[in-house]
């Protein structure tokens, strides 16, 4: 079938929509209709270079949509079912078995090889030239694309679809850190640097998890806004208060019981741990710099009995933890939403240029979609 995507020509190009052609799906695949898909911040690292992947290809992780065929061996799902679309894991790895299935044993080959297992691609450009695909297992930067049954989560059909997608990476990665990773116990101390869409999650997540004290740093005006109305109790603005480490060591002389670093800025990492209280954990999720090395130095960490650990998807496993977040969003307890800014598929580059200019928190892109952006003030209504 043809379809509509938005391909990265080569590292650090530009997207180009254009027309693609894609494979039916085999036994074992999902093929699902796209109807909003975010942008997180890896697609961006990959794109530009960061990462190793071969292009030209189709990237794209936090997609949702409707289920339009299913191969022979797919029981979990049937076509008009609405899905989101997370990441893949192999289920019958002992990571997997174990509800582990952000650290599977083959993450790396079914989620950033761009290929099948058998080395094939599903899409071909209209040369026939393949073109990479199965970034996190479905590469749904695309009007529809293919996905596997490990991948897809079904929601309920009367659910916003086109807004879920984040749930499948950036959402569940910041709430996750929260409650999975780092296992904040109520009327404990955290710590967020950095106030992104994962970072958000997390104050949403330091909520739910009844933390006392939630505290983001963060440079921009309407995140730390927002922020606050999510339940965060203090903000900082690093830029106004470079000596914002001091400050925090006055008014928490004890320390954090728990610092989540989300900007991947070695600088940042480091200020997050001398907020730690002894005894304290500190999570990394944010890609670095490649030189970038683990804040701290070992005496420290010995005598101070403190933890550094990274993490990776919110430590979720999709199957279990994406209803609860679907939970707690119908519930009003996770307002995700409000941090949205739809674009058309088409104008990706302009939803690209909105996170680069700091001005959107989560784009999410809408095949086919006519209209224009939401505006900026609409989203900090949460409408």
């Amino acid at each position: 079938m043809e379809i509509k995507a938005a391909v990265t020509p080569a590292a650090g190009q530009a997207f180009v929509y254009e027309s693609l052609h894609l494979e039916t799906p085999r036994d074992d695949e999902v093929l699902v209709q796209i109807k909003g898909v975010g942008i997180c911040h890896t697609d961006l690292v990959v794109s530009g270079g960061g990462m190793p992947f071969p292009f030209p290809a189709v990237l794209g992780h936090e997609g949702a949509g409707i289920v339009k065929a299913v191969g022979t061996k797919v029981s979990k799902v049937t076509p008009g079912d609405h899905v989101l679309i997370s990441f893949r894991s192999c289920g019958s790895c002992d990571r997997c078995d174990q509800g582990r299935a952000a650290y599977c044993r083959s993450s790396a080959a079914l989620n950033y090889s761009g290929r099948r297992e058998d080395g094939t691609t599903p899409l071909q450009d209209q040369r026939s030239q393949a073109v990479s695909a199965n970034f996190f297992g479905q590469s749904s930067f695309a009007t529809e694309a293919i996905t596997y049954e490990r991948n897809v989560v079904p929601v309920d059909a009367s659910l916003p679809i086109e807004l879920l997608g984040p749930l499948g990476c950036g959402v569940q990665t910041g709430v996750g850190s929260i409650l999975r990773s780092l296992k904040v116990e109520a009327g404990s101390s955290v710590l967020i640097v950095g106030g992104g869409a994962v970072g958000l999650s997390a104050v949403m997540g330091a909520v739910i998890a009844g933390c006392s004290h939630i505290v983001l740093v963060e440079p921009v005006e309407a995140r730390r806004t927002l922020a606050k109305e999510f339940g965060a109790t203090a903000t900082v603005d690093p830029v106004r208060e470079p000596e914002w480490v001091k400050g925090l060591r006055r008014a928490f002389p004890l320390g954090f019981d728990f610092a989540l670093d989300t900007s991947g800025a070695a600088p940042a990492q480091e200020g997050a741990l001398k907020c730690l209280a002894s005894m304290g954990t500190l999570g990394l999720v944010g890609l670095g710099a490649k030189e970038n090395k683990p804040p701290g130095r070992a005496n420290l960490l010995v005598t101070n009995g403190q933890t550094i650990r990274g993490i990776l998807e919110g430590d979720s496993d999709p199957d279990t933890f994406l209803p609860e977040l679907v939970s707690y969003f119908q519930q009003g307890r996770l307002p995700f939403d409000r941090m949205i800014q739809t674009f058309p598929l088409a104008r990706i580059n302009e939803a690209v240029d909105a996170v680069h200019r700091g001005s959107c928190i989560k784009a999410v892109l809408i095949p086919d979609e006519p209209s224009a952006p939401r505006r900026e003030e609409e989203v900090q209504s949460g409408r």
